[in-house]
């Protein structure tokens, strides 16, 4: 298979019917719009459990703002704005049922045949596991696929996030064959992952603060609260000391969209300030990156390996302090730690029972892979693609159905 053109794809295709007009990277997008992956973010937690409150985000609402901002970040930039749309599409289809916990439980699960990580599973999707092309997935092009790549380096010891299982690497090395050096992102790669914490940061906070979770009074009245808001910040998403992302924090809550929803009620005319809040936001986020990037390397457009986003450090300071909102109100809410036991017994117990009864009780595609597979582990990772596979009801129920 050839190693050169962006638009190429994994697998030879017949040509395409052009009357209609449509390119490499449009059809790239239509493949993963269509698919059964994209469907199933429907049902998939982004922070709040999927499906209990109309207002709050899922991976799929979520997978369209991230496509949404990247494609108007990367189009200013001028980046092939579909490929960035396909990228923010499709780099959450990987996600298994219950959102991070979830991924954790999965990854100390399948720790015998290599781990799991979102990331990675994302790429196995694309190149595997969707039925498009036997045997290449959706078939996607060389450039649609590297821009999914967050973490375009296989499993290591010293970090925990990865991008490639060791089974899925010769479609990695083929895909990124491209790059000037090995861990380096393209910069399509590189806008939808900013994009992907813009989306997340901003809209995350929103729906804590809809929810009744975030009081941003209580922030703004109560100093023993931002230190604590930046500790969880400082713990998580940034490098940067409790010390520096204080004065940060305090210029973030004096922003006036900010001060605008400090005491929430849920009316109409607290919605249209909460939604003004999102905007401006998001608006700063995305507009400070670009005017960054072109100071560094210039107008003209900038697409695969012609430049690096450059994201100001105040600005990356701002977006870790919003996730550390959403963290130390949302996800360590009282409460929490007890249905993320039960979502991880859910999805222990799930992979036990299937990996025991295999390839009864799999989908007629997972059990064809787990009869064509050379040994445990291979086994192992087709229960764990399958359980990965499913929407957090659908995990519930195929739980309580097998184990009762």
């Amino acid at each position: 298979m050839s190693t050169t053109g962006d638009a190429e794809r994994w697998a030879p295709e017949p040509p395409k019917d052009t009357g209609a007009g449509r390119g490499p990277y449009e059809r790239d997008r239509a493949r993963v719009l269509h698919s059964a992956a994209f469907r199933r973010l429907a049902a998939k937690t982004q922070v709040h459990l999927a499906g209990t409150d109309d207002f709050l985000r899922t991976r799929l609402t979520h997978s369209l703002e991230v496509a949404q901002i990247g494609r108007e970040m990367g189009a200013r930039l001028g980046c092939d704005p579909d490929v960035v749309d396909v990228a923010g599409l499709a780099h959450d289809l990987g996600h298994p049922p219950f959102g991070h916990n979830g991924e954790a439980a999965l990854n100390e699960l399948a720790k015998e045949c290599g781990g799991f990580e979102g990331n990675a599973q994302t790429l196995r999707v694309l190149t595997r596991l969707e039925a498009k092309v036997l045997g290449a997935g959706l078939n996607l092009t060389r450039a649609a696929l590297d821009a999914t790549c967050k973490y375009p380096w296989p499993r290591k010891s010293e970090t925990r996030k990865f991008g490639v299982y060791a089974d899925d690497l010769p479609v990695f090395d083929w895909l990124r064959a491209a790059a000037p050096e090995p861990e380096r992102r393209c910069l399509e790669a590189q806008v939808m992952d900013w994009a992907d914490d813009v989306a997340y940061s901003v809209h995350d906070v929103e729906d804590a603060i809809h929810g009744g979770y975030v009081r941003v009074r209580l922030l703004i009245d109560d100093a023993d609260e931002r230190a604590a808001v930046c500790r969880a910040a400082a713990e998580a998403y940034s490098a940067e000391p409790v010390d520096a992302l204080a004065p940060v924090l305090d210029e973030l809550l004096a922003d006036p969209a900010l001060v605008a929803v400090a005491d929430h009620d849920g009316s109409q005319r607290a919605q249209a300030a909460l939604k003004g809040l999102t905007s401006a936001v998001t608006g700063r986020f995305v507009a400070a990156a670009v005017e960054s990037t072109r100071v560094a390397h210039g107008a003209g457009p900038l697409r695969r390996y012609a430049a690096d986003l450059v994201v100001p450090a105040r600005i990356r300071a701002q977006c870790a302090l919003l996730k550390g909102i959403a963290l130390r109100y949302v996800m360590r809410r009282p409460g929490a730690h007890g249905r993320y036991e039960q979502q991880r017994a859910v999805l222990t117990e799930l992979v036990e029972v299937l990996a025991d009864r295999a390839p009864d009780g799999l989908d007629p595609a997972f059990a064809a892979e787990w009869k064509a597979a050379h040994d445990d582990q291979a086994r192992l990772r087709v229960v764990v693609d399958q359980v990965a596979s499913l929407t957090d009801p659908a995990a519930v129920d195929w739980h309580y159905r097998l184990t009762r």
